[in-house]
């Protein structure tokens, strides 16, 4: 890297976001912003918690329909829990969408509809992180605030050679990121440092041959490129077991519960069931003939969880009639193990 680079990295960095930044329906695009249009907090806000552990590609379709029933903040703050864990199903990581909920409705009561314009007033809302804090204020609110998410900490360690494993290097690599971002055009520098990760300074097989920043890369000059960010090894996943109770009625009906708030899949439609646990005792929801219906394997963040599914068919009260019963309503794990259910049954 050339003594003084700091300032002329982002000078490029900008250059190239301008050729070639990616088109989401959530951004307003470089050659908008310059002709004046404003990114909409909301939108911005609502993308970047429905990218977190998620790929762009999953979320264009949730994040559209989104949109389209709550078009601003007010909107979503006066949804009803249940339509929004609905519209979620097959995200994951749905306390995210609970802490969507408390944001649309802590904005809509205490903020008069407008959401804080900078980085530290925006933490003190429900379920926003400093990343995502710092996201909102560069992007919507031109605040030069330091973005770091998971590729700006990969182009940040190679640029500037980091050989400290993540994620204690993380410290270190923000205040790296904080050498580089330019007061002006701050939220188009944070894009650009995310669409850099996303499509030259990629995982692996790095394209450093089109990268904008490859002069100035010390990873790059020194043949680090594809070993770097390192990373600190992650302790084994834990497995976790349970049962799974699918009961269909003579016409078709689904007996349906909603789990509690706290929790893996809180406030998620699911089938009634056990604890999880190493060694889970069967708790079937009332007496019936229950037959085994096979066995799904599902992985969280933290663990993996294997499910016994057992089937049966009679009738409940409160079951959730056939043509009101929507699978794709259902979190990913109870889809599977709806499916298997329905093989079984």
């Amino acid at each position: 890297m050339r003594d003084g680079a700091e300032s002329q990295i982002s000078a490029d960095l900008l250059e190239w976001y301008d050729r070639e930044a990616r088109v989401m329906p959530w951004r307003v695009g470089p050659a908008e912003r310059a002709a004046g249009e404003r990114p909409d907090p909301y939108r911005v806000w609502l993308s970047e918690v429905m990218l977190q552990q998620t790929t762009v590609a999953a979320v264009r379709d949730y994040f559209r329909r989104f949109t389209e029933r709550w078009p601003d903040v007010a909107a979503l703050a006066a949804a009803e829990d249940a339509d929004v864990m609905a519209e979620w199903a097959g995200l994951g990581y749905y306390a995210r969408a609970r802490n969507l909920l408390k944001c649309a409705r802590a904005v809509a009561n205490d903020h008069g509809g407008r959401f804080p314009e900078t980085a530290d007033a925006l933490r003190a809302l429900p379920g926003v992180g400093p990343y995502t804090a710092a996201a909102i204020a560069a992007i919507a609110f031109d605040e030069p605030a330091v973005v770091v998410d998971g590729n700006v900490e990969r182009v940040v360690s190679r640029l500037f050679a980091i050989e400290a494993p993540l994620p204690g290097a993380k410290p270190e690599l923000t205040r790296l990121a904080g050498t580089i971002t330019p007061q002006a055009r701050p939220g188009d520098h944070a894009q650009a440092m995310m669409d850099l990760g996303a499509t030259i300074c990629t995982p692996r097989n790095p394209l450093c041959g089109l990268c904008p920043l490859r002069r100035d890369c010390r990873g790059y000059a020194a043949g680090l490129q594809t070993v770097l960010p390192r990373k600190a090894p992650k302790p084994e996943k834990p497995t976790r077991r349970g049962f799974a109770y699918v009961a269909v009625g003579p016409a078709g009906g689904v007996l349906l519960e909603r789990r509690p708030d706290k929790g893996l899949l809180g406030g998620t439609l699911g089938f009634p069931g056990s604890d999880w646990a190493e060694a889970p005792e069967p708790a079937p929801p009332f007496r019936a003939e229950w037959q085994p219906g096979g066995q799904v394997r599902h992985t969280f963040t933290h663990c993996h969880l294997e499910l016994q599914v057992m089937v049966t068919r009679a009738a409940r009260p409160g079951m959730v009639a056939r043509d009101a019963f929507r699978p794709g309503d259902l979190p990913t794990l109870m889809r599977k193990v709806w499916d298997a259910a329905q093989s079984a049954l």
